[in-house]
């Protein structure tokens, strides 16, 4: 199945998470909400990085041939480099590393030159200084609005600090970057995410674990054009 791109960096986009999916039934899941999929966001946990284990390139590969959306994955590991060159072959179009890990030029470099589309990740008491100064080496960076590992928290309002100063620094450099926010997103925090400068929105329990994901995904649209307004 032909694949999409990123798209125009800057546009407000989707991702919904798979995380948060019927792992049983993950094709038909993520076929159900294409229409108001942008992205699909893979969240790869290894149980040291964070406390929680998830999925890995053979599940990319599986999933791959049913979807030809953007595959954004979000590596929760503590040995991103082992697995970069496998979640490429795997069907993978991001990989998005944690600046915590460390070695933050290296992993950029060797996504780079994969041909992977190359994002960063903070947690949510990660300063931002701490991601500052490789904003013109990435193409994405992702503020968690929880700490990373499990689905379904209560999103963190006092991220929109960092999101507010990213937005800045990302325009006053005219940098062509993405920005993203994952974790409780639903219709009452999007609007507030987009309000502060993000346009990527990653939505995993508000999404799939909704009595109908489609509408749901819809209505999460809705809510950040609002907040854009």
């Amino acid at each position: 199945m032909e694949k999409l791109d990123a798209g125009p960096v800057g546009a407000l986009r989707i991702a919904p998470s798979i995380l948060a999916a019927d792992f049983g039934d993950l094709a038909n899941a993520v076929r159900a909400i294409d229409a108001q999929t942008d992205w699909v966001h893979v969240d790869v946990m290894d149980g040291h990085f964070v406390p929680n284990i998830s999925i890995g390139p053979p599940v990319v590969q599986s999933l791959r041939p049913y979807s030809k959306r953007f595959f954004d994955c979000h590596l929760m590991i503590s040995d991103p480099a082992r697995y970069l060159e496998a979640f490429k072959k795997a069907g993978a179009d991001g990989c998005t590393v944690h600046v915590e890990v460390g070695n933050t030029a290296s992993l950029i470099a060797d996504a780079r030159a994969l041909g992977l589309r190359v994002g960063l990740a903070a947690n949510p008491d990660t300063p931002f200084g701490d991601v500052e100064a490789f904003l013109g080496d990435i193409d994405l960076l992702l503020l968690m609005t929880v700490f990373p590992g499990f689905g379904g928290q209560s999103f963190m309002g006092d991220v929109m600090d960092k999101v507010i100063l990213a937005r800045k620094e990302i325009d006053a450099g005219h940098l062509a970057l993405d920005l993203e926010v994952d974790g409780g997103i639903d219709v009452v925090t999007a609007p507030i995410v987009t309000r502060a400068g993000a346009n990527v929105l990653v939505a995993g329990s508000a999404i799939f674990r909704q009595p109908a994901p489609l509408d749901a995904a819809r209505a999460i649209r809705v809510a950040a054009f609002a907040g854009q307004s």
